[in-house]
């Protein structure tokens, strides 16, 4: 069957086109807050390791540093490229709001450091207190479950002026009247 006539069954391809017409917004906005995230994990990456290592800062302090610049770069990104197509409410609502959520974020890859490096280092310390360990419990662990956090929250409560993009009407609906 093709679909053409009224009544008759939508076939695969029109399903996926639908599927398509409905999330294909949502697929874009997450392409452009992973490019975005993906930029300023790697601001944080390199400033939490020049600190830790370099400067010989505390790993935590170090990775509160670097998040908050990070989210700063991310916080530009977002507002002005992922989420530019949205309307814009108060400024200062929607800074205040992202780095509320970013700092939730950044708790949830502090909290994966500390319990990695203080809680199990100190079971077995020759694992949990190395440079490796804190990157995997702060950038994998931890920054892998703050993203998703942030960009619920993002989404959620913080860039919500616009809606979701109405479907377009197939031709299936204007013949029925629907």
């Amino acid at each position: 069957m093709t679909g053409d006539q009224p009544g008759a069954p939508q076939t695969r391809r029109g399903l996926i086109g639908a599927l398509i017409d409905r999330f294909g917004h949502l697929v874009r906005e997450m392409s452009k807050f992973a490019t975005v995230g993906g930029f300023a994990f790697l601001v944080d990456f390199a400033l939490f390791n020049y600190l830790a290592s370099v400067r010989h800062m505390p790993p935590v302090a170090a990775k509160t540093i670097s998040t908050v610049i990070a989210a700063t770069l991310a916080f530009l990104g977002n507002r002005f490229w992922t989420w530019r197509h949205r309307q814009r409410s108060h400024p200062a609502r929607e800074y205040a709001l992202f780095f509320f959520f970013n700092g939730v974020g950044l708790g949830i890859a502090v909290a994966c450091l500390a319990i990695s490096r203080y809680g199990l280092g100190a079971i077995w310390p020759e694992v949990f207190q190395t440079p490796l360990a804190d990157n995997i419990a702060s950038f994998i662990v931890g920054t892998g479950l703050g993203t998703l956090f942030r960009f619920w929250s993002y989404r959620r409560f913080v860039f919500v002026e616009a809606g979701t993009p109405p479907v377009p009407a197939t031709s299936r609906d204007h013949e029925s009247g629907a």
